[in-house]
């Protein structure tokens, strides 16, 4: 995702400018945060703005109200190597979002919800269970659940351009990102702040107390609590900046920083220049569990040319440490529990690249058909290579992975929206690496159609 900021610190209240490394946020100052929270939402209400803003313009909860469908047929099948069993999963899901508008006056209140269903179509003991496909979650005895329905509410306040919730929350940022790559949501529950104020910075804050897996309707997932905080930033039309931090109890602190540059030239051609970087330390004891280091930095540059129909990209991306990069996974089965797609980074595709002290370079090719009287149809194509692995057995493991997709949207019509989407990776990794990633051909064919309602 191309969202870059440079912002002040919301956690520490410190601006950290343009720093070429960012600070770690002492796990000591962190059970303050949810005071700051709070005096960070009574100051926006107290210092808004007296000209017109989103609250102003509200024409009421009813009015401003809308409700979404959007129906999702997911398949992902995955032929490992070295022996190991295949995994696949099939299922159709339904989710339904409300959003309700602000009531009128100084302080809009209003309220949303989501609903979502699943039901399996393939996957069952055997081929379900693997941590990167998570369509259904699998009972004591080794079997997929053969359905799923969850239900999530969510209240809020809006003064001006500044929203405050409790409840129910997905948050889309780079360091926490509730997953919806999958058949179903993931989600948190907790408190979430977000500010427009000022025209081009937007500040986000939140404090989350548990998170539901998106193949489970349990809440039960072992987070204890995560408290994040930053904002993004449109410098000018071409440049752009995002810098956020966030400490996830008893596991890691994470800082992230992001710059996005575009540079139009003759009609039809853009170049962009994309930076992503995390620095990450995690806690002793989550590390001494991991039977791994503590810190890790690693970063990504990505430059892209775009010439009318086509898109032509280059990347490297450096990870460096005592340890690889930590994210996603859920923190009873040992993981990070911050999203599985916390990870903004250049070369993350099946494989993310994210080894310790990995190094790795991509080379990408887009075609857009519209240009050759085929709108909605696109093509992308990535080779990614990775060395420099360190691991138990070596300090040169190596990977690499050749990307595919195909996708088609339905321009117009009763389809219209109607989106299909084909997805081919072909990953192998040096035998010496096997403890950090495996082998294998992934097939990805998801069906979505989102359409309002109301």
């Amino acid at each position: 995702p191309a969202h870059t900021m440079i912002a002040f610190n919301i956690i520490s209240g410190e601006y950290p400018g343009c720093s070429d490394s960012l600070e770690y946020i002492d796990s000591r100052e962190v059970p303050s945060v949810k005071k700051e929270l709070s005096l960070i939402a009574l100051g926006f209400i107290a210092t808004a703005p007296t000209f017109a803003s989103q609250q102003s313009t509200s024409q009421g909860f009813i009015e401003d109200s809308h409700l979404d469908l959007f129906l999702r047929n997911a398949y992902i099948k995955r032929d490992y190597r070295d022996g190991l069993a295949d995994k696949a999963e099939w299922g159709q899901g339904i989710i339904a979002t409300f959003e309700s508008g602000f009531t009128q006056g100084p302080v809009g209140f209003g309220v949303d919800g989501i609903a979502q269903y699943g039901v399996r179509l393939d996957g069952g003991r055997g081929r379900s269970g693997a941590g990167g496909i998570d369509f259904f979650a699998q009972d004591n005895d080794g079997r997929a659940k053969s359905d799923l329905a969850k239900f999530g509410a969510t209240a809020k306040m809006r003064f001006s351009d500044t929203v405050l919730s409790y409840g129910n929350q997905r948050p889309m940022l780079p360091i926490v990102y509730a997953d919806d790559s999958r058949l179903l949501y993931e989600s948190y529950t907790g408190t979430m702040l977000t500010s427009k104020e000022i025209d081009g910075l937007e500040i986000n804050a939140g404090y989350l107390t548990d998170q539901q897996r998106k193949s489970d309707d349990s809440h039960d997932s072992g987070l204890k609590s995560l408290t994040f905080g930053g904002a993004s930033y449109q410098f000018s039309d071409q440049f752009s900046g995002a810098l956020y931090a966030s400490h996830v109890e008893d596991v890691l602190n994470k800082q992230y920083l992001g710059l996005n540059y575009k540079q139009p030239f003759a009609t039809g051609q853009l170049l962009i220049l994309d930076f992503n970087g995390y620095n990450s330390r995690l806690e002793q004891e989550y590390a001494d569990v991991q039977n791994t280091g503590r810190s890790n930095s690693i970063w990504s540059l990505a430059a892209s040319y775009i010439r009318d129909i086509h898109t032509f990209k280059v990347a490297y991306q450096q990870s460096s440490g005592s340890t690889g990069y930590h994210y996603g996974g859920y923190r009873n089965q040992g993981g990070v529990g911050d999203g599985g797609n916390t990870i903004w980074l250049a070369n993350s595709y099946w494989s993310d690249f994210n080894g310790e002290d990995e190094r790795s370079w991509q080379a990408s090719y887009g075609l857009d058909f519209a240009g050759l009287g085929l709108p909605g149809l696109t093509w992308t194509t990535a080779y990614v290579r990775g060395d420099n692995i360190k691991t138990a057995e070596t300090s040169n493991g190596k990977e690499h992975e050749w990307f595919n997709q195909l996708q088609y949207q339905v321009q117009n019509g009763v389809a219209k929206d109607l989106k299909f989407r084909l997805r081919y990776s072909v990953l192998r990794v040096s035998s010496n690496a096997s403890d950090y990633n495996v082998s294998g051909n992934e097939v990805r064919f998801y069906v979505e159609y989102p359409f309002n309602v109301f």
